[in-house]
């Protein structure tokens, strides 16, 4: 499989990349991964050591990285649109908690049908109306 332009949402930082989706993994080579704010280092990555026992689960040996399983073992929830090639992954399980015990909406950025992306924070201080429905 070749990898495809892929727009991710991981945590707070934003990027097109190149990358090749499978089911519900998503592999980045390491240089689209820095684009990310990660690095593939020999021990693990910058932001973490990986279970060693499950290192082909997230490393491939080529170099690449599976994003997906890496945000999912951090606790993170990972969701995409395969036919428009968005990928995000929201915030760790404690930092949602610490949102919801705020009462603070949590910020974030979604891509309209046009691609532009739109950012909770630009409304703060504004009444703003979410209105979600998925079609299962």
């Amino acid at each position: 499989m070749r990898p495809m332009p892929t727009t991710v949402l991981f945590e707070d930082a934003v990027a097109s990349v190149a990358a090749e989706a499978q089911d519900e993994d998503l592999w980045l080579a390491p240089s689209e991964l820095e684009r990310l704010g990660w690095a593939l280092e020999p021990e693990g990555l910058c932001r973490g050591p990986l279970p060693p026992a499950r290192r082909a689960e997230f490393v491939r040996a080529d170099g690449a990285v599976n994003l997906a399983a890496l945000a999912r073992h951090r606790g993170q929830a990972v969701v995409h649109d395969a036919e428009r090639g968005v990928w995000v992954c929201g915030p760790a399980g404690e930092v949602r908690d610490a949102a919801r015990r705020s009462l603070a909406a949590p910020d974030f950025t979604l891509p309209d049908l046009d691609g532009r992306l739109h950012s909770l924070s630009e409304h703060r201080g504004r009444k703003v109306l979410l209105n979600s429905w998925a079609s299962w």
